[in-house]
């Protein structure tokens, strides 16, 4: 059986759910299981996505791809700026 991959916005519904589950009573792990996932999984999410709103997620997820995008960039050109210097020591 394939793993299905939940979008950030359906985690912090299922939080939500969870959260309105056991305000009425239900213990964690039946909160949990009747969302379909497990209980790692559960105190996973909510430790990454815990106290967000939807939109938020939507810009951390929108952050976190530009800061992976400035690294790379950063990382390439560091490793042009060292070609240069080799070059220009005459070490090539």
């Amino acid at each position: 059986m394939p793993k299905k991959r939940h979008q950030p916005e359906e985690i912090v519904a299922k939080l939500r759910q969870v959260e309105v589950l056991t305000s009425q009573g239900q213990s964690v792990a039946d909160a949990v299981r009747s969302i379909g996932v497990t209980e790692v999984t559960y105190y996973r999410w909510r430790q990454e996505y815990g106290g967000l709103k939807s939109d938020q997620v939507k810009r951390l997820k929108a952050l976190e791809t530009e800061n992976g995008q400035l690294r790379r960039a950063i990382s390439d050109l560091t490793l042009d700026k060292l070609i240069l210097q080799e070059a220009a020591r005459g070490n090539f």
